[in-house]
C-alpha cells in the first residue's frame, strides 16, 4: 500500500492507502474521496479527475502524455502543476504523494 494525501478544495486532508497498480483516482474513488467525480472511469476522456500535485512532486511524476494534454484543456483552471489522476499509476515511488483537488471539475 501507497499512503496518498488528498486535499479538497476547502482544505480537508484524507490521507489513505492506495494499492500499488491501482491509479490515483481509483484510490481516491475507492476510498470515497470527495472532489473527484472520475466520470469516464478511467479513460482519459474526460478532466473530472483534476488535480493540482504539490509542487514538490511535480518532477518525480512521469511526463503527461499527448492525451492527457488534450484532456487537460477542459478542466477547470488547469496550471503548469495539473494533472489528471486516471493518469498516475500508483507505485511506491508515490510514497507521500499529496494532490489538490480543484474548486470544482467540469
Amino acid at each position: 500500500m501507497v499512503k496518498i494525501t488528498y486535499i479538497e478544495f476547502g482544505g480537508t486532508e484524507h490521507v489513505v492507502d492506495v494499492e500499488e497498480g491501482l491509479t490515483v483516482m481509483e484510490g481516491a474513488r475507492d476510498n470515497g474521496i470527495p472532489g473527484i467525480e472520475a466520470d469516464c472511469g478511467g479513460a482519459c476522456a474526460c478532466s473530472t479527475c483534476h488535480v493540482y500535485v504539490d509542487p514538490s512532486w511535480v518532477e518525480k511524476l512521469p511526463e503527461r502524455e499527448a492525451m492527457e494534454e488534450d484532456m487537460l484543456d477542459f478542466a477547470f483552471e488547469p496550471k503548469e502543476n495539473s494533472r489528471l489522476t486516471c493518469q498516475l499509476k500508483v507505485t511506491p515511488e508515490l510514497e507521500g504523494l499529496v494532490v489538490r483537488m480543484p474548486e470544482k471539475q467540469i
